[in-house]
């Protein structure tokens, strides 16, 4: 990915999550806890392998994202969200909340329509309880 010189902070955030597959990855990390290859490319949005990589790729080297086992065997590697991944959280909802109401219900699933509902009542409590839930998926991942 290109970079740019640091001179306006939404430009150079916009550099590093201002295509749609860096959120959407970020999104299964965080919310779905997904964590394999396999995992993402079974996602609804149906991401290209190579792209698919190469967004994996970059998420690690910008601190989004960190590989579980570094040294184990690429079918077992397994990505876990950074303090940075977190702290794009914030940005995930706002896009959420951004067009969920232009989204019939009908076309979403009953986990989704549990996050709308969760969201539109209590936007606050649902971004803290996605947090720690994440956090503590990722330490019992560590542990085992």
């Amino acid at each position: 990915m290109k970079t740019i010189e640091r001179t306006c902070a939404i430009a150079y955030s916009i550099n590093l999550l201002g295509d749609k597959w860096s959120l959407l990855i970020l999104r299964d990390v965080l919310i779905h806890k997904k964590t394999r290859f396999k995992e993402f490319v079974d996602s609804k949005e149906k991401i290209a392998t190579n792209i698919l990589a190469n967004r994996l790729k970059f998420l690690v080297e910008e601190g989004f994202l960190e590989l579980l086992d570094p040294n184990g065997f690429k079918k077992n590697k397994q990505y876990i969200g950074t303090d940075r991944a977190l702290a794009a959280l914030p940005i995930i909802m706002e896009l959420y909340l951004f067009s969920i109401h232009s989204i019939k219900e009908s076309v979403l699933n009953a986990s989704q329509v549990s996050i709308k509902k969760k969201i539109l009542s209590d936007r606050k409590g649902f971004e803290d309880n996605i947090k720690e839930t994440y956090l503590n998926f990722v330490r019992k991942l560590k542990i085992s």
